[in-house]
């Protein structure tokens, strides 16, 4: 995992800005998805064996591998190198964003749309069910899932064209929703999400080997969870879409959908105890905390103490800026202190600028600081984009309110106005990865340093 953007900009910084940079780059090298297959999964003669059970693949007539997500290109790589040519074939779709592919000779990249769906999507998911269709008793499938998959392989149900999956995507993202609430909608409305992949499988073993991007580490969230049972319903999913006022927007095909579903008209996605799930295995084998481990680790040997480490955080982005300053205040004593946090916040987005969560907890952390309180605050997400921006997240300080008034610039507008990448990019506060191949939330930092 090379990322010569970051590595320039821990070159041009000093002091606590830099130690929260190196710190970043320590949680994406430790969030690495070929390290988290390679310590899942070890091949002893025939036999693979995963970290809570075993596979004899000699039994198995065919190794059918299919993958999608921001993580799901690495995890391709080192799973071929584990097998290689006991692979029969293989297709993992990954975002077209992401560049310079590993090549392999048993497992074919398809590139997909991020994060809205598109017929480039539609295609995939076709070129997916086509790879694991009447693949029967005598093989194995292999999923490598990782999140960002509801967007990169939409496959509207009857009823529902593209179009309308898409507007309905794009509200639910701008209503401040949780993933997980986007994500029930999202099954209901999809022939492969919310378990619905399985029921093309009865008959067949299927292992998913699953890095987590959602708070909670629910394996159902991740990319819908296309092998895994669905507890929620077409009434969560039509709460979810009244609790954010958006039904009145949506197309008539989609509300008729939703709709007929509470009716029981239309079958629901399978729940958990549903025989078809029988033959397959999920495994959680990377997360979140991967990330926060790295991270806290390389403060550690830069001589800070690191006593918080504060998981599945959630709620909105500015809010969690103001809750850092906090921390720090009540909590930081003489030397080098920090306090770390992974989740994924949410903003409800009102104004017309650009950026994302981590954006808006670098700049509300920023106002909070008010010039008068000692800080770094860096807030990136782990695959390297956050929200609408290009940027990863932002990094700012106690002094960067004083810089942005010898800017003229108003941090409290360009809040409003959802707009931090345009504010931090003024500043040359934006941290820019580019994608980083993996996808496990965003992690948070504060950093104290009192001599």
């Amino acid at each position: 995992m090379e990322f010569l953007a970051l590595d320039e900009t821990i070159a041009k910084s000093s002091g606590t800005r830099k130690d929260a940079l190196l710190a970043a780059r320590g949680a994406i090298a430790s969030a690495d998805p070929g390290l988290m297959v390679r310590r899942a999964l070890t091949l002893e003669g025939e036999e693979l064996l995963t970290l809570d059970g075993k596979f004899d693949l000699a039994k198995y007539d065919r190794i059918i591998v299919v993958g999608w997500g921001k993580a799901s290109a690495l995890m391709a790589e080192e799973f071929e190198h584990i097998l290689g040519e006991r692979i029969s074939t293989g297709l993992v779709v990954v975002p077209e964003f992401q560049k310079n592919l590993p090549i392999l000779s048993r497992i074919k990249f398809e590139t997909s749309t991020h994060p809205l769906p598109t017929e480039k999507g539609v295609r995939a998911a076709r070129m997916i069910l086509d790879k694991i269709e009447g693949v029967g008793e005598g093989g194995l499938i292999i999923c490598l899932v990782s999140g960002g998959g509801s967007a990169l392989i939409p496959l509207p149900v009857d009823g529902v064209s593209l179009d309308d999956l898409r507007q309905t995507t794009e509200l639910l993202l701008r209503s401040g929703a949780d993933i997980k609430e986007i994500n029930c909608v999202r099954k209901h409305l999809s022939q492969i999400l919310g378990g619905r992949l399985v029921e093309k499988t009865v008959g067949t073993d299927v292992l998913s080997l699953v890095v987590s991007d959602v708070v909670g580490d629910d394996l159902g969230a991740v990319s819908s969870g296309p092998t895994v049972p669905d507890p929620t319903t077409f009434a969560m999913a039509k709460n979810v879409l009244e609790k954010y006022e958006i039904m009145a927007a949506l197309s008539a095909s989609i509300r008729r959908s939703i709709l007929l579903g509470v009716q029981g008209k239309v079958s629901e996605t399978p729940k958990p105890g549903n025989a078809i799930f029988s033959r397959t295995h999920n495994l959680l084998i990377g997360s979140n905390r991967d990330a926060c481990a790295g991270a806290k680790t390389c403060l550690e040997n830069r001589g800070y103490s690191v006593p918080i480490v504060l998981e599945s955080v959630t709620g909105e982005a500015r809010s969690f800026g103001e809750k850092l300053v906090d921390l720090a205040r009540t909590n930081s004593a003489g030397g080098r202190w920090a306090a770390l946090a992974g989740g994924e916040t949410t903003v409800t987005v009102k104004g017309p600028g650009k950026g994302g969560r981590n954006g808006e907890v670098a700049l509300s952390t920023a106002i909070a600081l008010g010039g008068s309180r000692s800080g770094t605050v860096l807030s990136f997400g782990t695959d390297g984009l956050d929200g609408t921006s290009y940027a990863a997240g932002a990094i700012a300080d106690s002094k960067t309110l004083d810089r942005a008034r010898q800017m003229r610039l108003d941090p409290r507008k360009f809040l409003e106005e959802n707009d931090s990448q345009t504010f931090f990019e003024r500043l040359g506060d934006l941290v820019v990865t580019g994608p980083t191949g993996t996808n496990v939330n965003d992690v948070m930092m504060i950093l104290v340093k009192r001599d």
